[in-house]
């Protein structure tokens, strides 16, 4: 059975790239008939928080991507991986190195000035022959692998293909700290070998850690997974990804109003492609993931078109939930909900319009308060030849047929009375009663107003309306 994970370290939120990764490993174990494991990688103890770990479940569970098992933490098996550990010590694998810091910063500091990669030189480590030097009093040793002298490391990457890597290129790396924690590359996998990881897809800054893995994997006689290293998410501009490029949480997508199904669907995009296909469901995705298809090249994240994809999703979007995601932000920005319009009502005219849901508010506002028209603005659209129009409809408006098609009706016949075009009385309107010249369509927007709030409107703004006109 197939077997994907997912591993973050809760040192920080799920950003972009952490959550496209999931998606894809998600979207590979569901193709298959597989399961999607969670894990914590929390053994990076100086940075991870508990605040960092549930940004990360929280990210996950508002994209809809689910898990079969876990989350799993590494700090609750730490007696897995010393019993691992000394398994590889006992069979002459691995070896206990006394090196201090200092010691080790001299000795790359040495091979830099000399021209040479920095890497450790295997003084502690043991071959036959050689002797060891007496272990120092008072430091605490580490134990590192026996990375063979000589042969090769290749894989089959699934998205990058052949790799082969020379073990002359590959130092001796610590498994467990002086303090009993495993590094990243022994705590990795052993993980996923005791949980059956059969396929490890994750960001392609992890190729290089890929040989010396799978030299411990042989060490241990257990197959390694496959693996699929992504491509890394680049700004628009080729720069690398930054909060000005939208490298930011997840969850600060929810909070600017973006829906989940967008931002899935976009992060499925980025680097991957089903031939001119912009817009698909998660269940169409599922389908037609391979990650053979994921490019070669990093991605560009493009903001512009996650907004035009979440546009999209927008107006397919139910109004019912619309209304229920549009509530908070309106509370947030101080709006009185008391006696206004059906919000779902309002969303159905008004989700053409916006991007993003926190648009959607801001596009209310016009229906829970009255707002002064911009003078200049009213001076010139309120002239001598649409007053009269103006002083006519604010009587007729009082015994209209309160529905669409009526005051739709209305408004052209008083543009027809007075010889002037619908815009002329129409966007006069809009100033006196939303103090701005910007609204949908003004029959259905006056029908959501409602005729009290719109007579009132009408009746308090008017004197001031008046004057401007007058002032011409």
């Amino acid at each position: 059975m197939v077997r994907t994970r997912f591993a973050p370290s809760p040192t920080g939120y799920l950003h972009i790239g952490g959550a496209r990764t999931a998606l894809f490993s998600w979207a590979y174990a569901r193709k298959h008939g597989g399961q999607f494991i969670l894990r914590i990688e929390d053994t990076d103890q100086e940075r991870s928080t508990l605040e960092s770990e549930k940004a990360i479940l929280e990210g996950m569970a508002w994209l809809g991507i689910d898990w079969d098992e876990g989350p799993f933490y590494q700090m609750k098996r730490l007696d897995r991986y010393k019993e691992i550990a000394q398994r590889l010590l006992d069979e002459g694998k691995a070896y206990w190195c006394y090196a201090s810091k200092e010691e080790l910063d001299a000795m790359r500091e040495e091979q830099r000035a000399k021209g040479e990669k920095p890497r450790y030189d295997g003084r502690w480590r043991p071959e036959p022959g050689k002797a060891l030097p007496t272990p120092p009093a008072g430091v605490t040793p580490v134990l590192r692998f026996k990375t063979p002298l000589d042969g090769v490391v290749s894989w089959d990457d699934m998205i990058k293909g052949r790799i082969t890597v020379a073990n002359s290129e590959l130092d001796d790396l610590v498994l467990m700290r002086g303090d009993g924690i495993p590094t990243y590359n022994f705590g990795v996998v052993v993980d996923d070998w005791d949980m059956g990881i059969t396929h490890c897809i994750r960001g392609d800054d992890h190729v290089n850690n890929t040989p010396r893995q799978i030299n411990i994997y042989r060490a241990l006689g257990a197959e390694p997974p496959i693996f699929a290293h992504v491509p890394m998410i680049l700004g628009h501009d080729g720069e690398r990804l930054s909060k000005r490029h939208g490298a930011v949480s997840v969850l600060q997508y929810q909070e600017d109003g973006y829906l989940p199904e967008a931002l899935l669907n976009y992060l499925a995009r980025l680097g991957w492609g089903h031939g001119d296909d912009e817009k698909f469901s998660m269940q169409q995705f599922v389908e037609w993931f391979d990650a053979a298809n994921v490019s070669h090249s990093p991605a560009r994240f493009d903001q512009e078109k996650l907004a035009w994809l979440n546009q999209q999703y927008l107006k397919e979007a139910d109004n019912d939930r619309l209304a229920g995601l549009v509530l908070p932000f309106l509370h947030k920005q101080g709006i009185a909900l008391d006696g206004g319009p059906d919000l779902a009502k309002l969303m159905a005219l008004l989700k053409d319009r916006v991007s993003t849901v926190e648009e959607l508010a801001d596009a209310c506002h016009i229906f829970f308060r009255q707002a002064e028209a911009p003078v200049e603005e009213l001076k010139a659209k309120l002239t001598a030849e649409t007053m009269p129009a103006m002083e006519k409809l604010k009587v007729d408006l009082a015994g209209v047929n309160w529905e669409a098609a009526s005051l739709n009706q209305l408004l052209k016949d008083t543009a027809k009375a007075f010889n002037l075009k619908l815009g002329q009385i129409g966007i006069p309107l809009r100033l006196v009663l939303f103090g701005t010249a910007q609204t949908p369509s003004l029959d259905q927007t006056l029908e959501l107003l409602g005729r009290a709030e719109t007579l009132r409107r009408f009746e308090a703004a008017w004197p001031h309306a008046q004057a401007m006109a007058q002032a011409n």
